[in-house]
């Protein structure tokens, strides 16, 4: 299959790249600045020059495929709004390509809002408030007649080479000089590793069904309060508790982020998809410590 992939640079998507190409697939992958195109030609996989603001280059790259995968994001939290537009004007200019064929559309989506009074969120949950425009945009054209689907990634998406969440928290807890979390740190995060989501993807691509969503999740929901007691003793720095009302001060944009209580399961994607997650948690990855060395004092 040859496979239109969005993001193929980037953390999660190289990953994508390597497991699409180890399983047999060609790989068009999309690539903003010529240092990402001399790098993705590298891996093998063919270039696509544009970005998802460049809705003709998705056009093309989308006509050229048999399947797309989708995880590029303008990653701007100050303007969250209108990355999230841009996000759906790129699902939907991306979904049209594939009208009245069968060809797979994978979605990148969150698992925040899900489940209920603490409960674990489930493929079957849908998010409490405003949909997300990502899972509506791919579930809008599902009832299209296009076989898109949401792969519902957790918020720690871990291994080497992550620039994502966790290090944005050491890189806060290095400028403030200690390690916090919000209340009283129960609150759980989700997580699974780079390369078991990465094979996610391509099943999904091989076996998903038109309007699925599938949960990118190995462990459930780490509390809080645990993952900064190893940040604490790997920086050795002090773990203190701050207030919602203290959480902006602290940590910024990730303020918005850091108190979700957001657990998942991934029980009915495994059977869906036969998909077990195999590589190392996120706990023993980060008490491996390369989270510490690559991020210097």
């Amino acid at each position: 299959m040859r496979v239109f992939v969005t993001g193929a640079t980037g953390f999660v998507g190289s990953a994508i790249v390597q497991e699409l190409l180890g399983a047999g697939h060609q790989v068009l992958g999309l690539a903003r600045s010529e240092a990402s195109a001399q790098a993705l030609a590298a891996t093998g996989a063919e270039v696509q020059r544009g970005s998802l603001d460049d809705l003709a280059s998705l056009r093309q790259g989308a006509a050229a495929a048999d399947g797309i995968i989708h995880t590029a994001f303008v990653h701007d939290f100050a303007a969250y709004a209108a990355a999230g537009e841009t996000d759906r004007r790129a699902i939907e200019t991306l979904g049209a390509a594939l009208l009245g064929s069968d060809r797979p559309l994978i979605v990148t989506s969150g698992l925040a809002g899900l489940g209920g009074a603490g409960q674990p969120g489930t493929e079957e949950d849908l998010p409490t408030g405003s949909p997300r425009l990502s899972d509506a945009a791919a579930l809008a054209l599902a009832e299209q007649g296009v076989r898109a689907m949401v792969v519902r990634l957790a918020a720690s998406v871990h291994d080497e080479h992550d620039h994502g969440f966790i290090p944005t928290l050491i890189d806060i807890a290095r400028q403030r000089g200690e390690v916090a979390y919000v209340g009283d740190g129960h609150n759980r995060w989700p997580a699974v590793h780079r390369l078991d989501a990465a094979r996610l993807y391509r099943l999904a691509l091989e076996q998903g069904v038109a309007g699925a969503r599938y949960h990118g999740v190995a462990d459930a929901g780490i509390p809080m309060r645990d993952i900064a007691a190893i940040m604490g003793r790997h920086l050795h720095l002090p773990v203190v508790s701050k207030s919602a009302a203290e959480a902006t001060d602290h940590f910024g944009w990730m303020a918005r982020f850091v108190g979700l209580d957001m657990p998942a399961t991934s029980t009915l994607t495994q059977q869906w998809l036969n998909w077990h997650p195999s590589h190392k948690g996120l706990v023993p990855d980060l008490e491996q410590g390369h989270y510490f060395a690559k991020h210097p004092a």
